[in-house]
């Protein structure tokens, strides 16, 4: 697998080209037992980022781990070449985890990207772990709207009608979820598991508990 992020982003946009090619949208081999929420938090215009991930026992979602870094990324951010930006980062923490999950759950896009590599799809890949990103916002792609909670419309790539998502409504009164299979995980499961992963905010529980850990440390300096 590529683990060279130390390149440009022309060569960036390259490599996800060639990587797209080993993506695997299959069902998934084993039970979940544990699910992780990875997230990164900066201050804006800084060079340096706090990556965390959180792991919790599933269905029941009990925090059983979690490891939080401190790095400086050199990678410009470019819309659609965030993982090379955030992914070494992540990495680091990664490395710190005592339990591995089978699930991870990333706060960014899996194939629902125009070369179909988001975040979650490549960190799937460096990992070779099952990923499901779930988004606050789209990248790409067109649906229909709907304010029905629980409602999930297709998310749709108008240049070819691939159906590369669901945008879900998570919570009245909120924008849709940008669900998208990562990593060796169907976009159906991909919806089911966020549903289960919800207790009533926005966001599900791996993300949001994710995303509050790294920003806790991101404050403490």
């Amino acid at each position: 697998m590529e683990y060279n992020f130390n390149i440009t982003p022309k060569e960036a946009v390259e490599l996800q080209k060639k990587l797209r090619e080993q993506v695997k949208l299959v069902p998934l081999s084993k039970k979940i037992r544990y699910i992780a929420g990875c997230d990164v938090s900066l201050n804006l215009y800084s060079t340096t980022v706090y990556a965390g991930f959180v792991v919790l026992s599933y269905p029941d979602l009990t925090l059983v781990d979690h490891a939080v870094v401190k790095d400086e990324v050199t990678f410009p951010y470019v819309p659609g070449l965030l993982s090379f930006r955030e992914i070494p980062a992540l990495l680091k923490a990664w490395q710190k985890l005592k339990v591995i999950p089978d699930v991870i759950m990333v706060d960014g896009q899996g194939v629902a990207h125009p070369r179909r590599l988001g975040i979650a799809t490549h960190l799937g890949l460096v990992l070779d772990i099952p990923t499901i990103g779930c988004a606050k916002s789209v990248l790409t792609g067109k649906f229909e709207m709907t304010k029905n909670v629980w409602d999930a419309n297709p998310l749709i790539d108008p240049k070819n009608n691939e159906m590369i998502g669901f945008a879900f409504q998570s919570k009245a009164r909120s924008n849709p979820l940008i669900i998208s299979a990562g990593y060796k995980v169907t976009q159906e499961e991909a919806l089911e598991i966020v549903k289960i992963c919800l207790r009533g905010y926005r966001l599900p529980e791996p993300t949001r508990l994710a995303h509050n850990t790294t920003n806790e440390y991101r404050k403490k300096g």
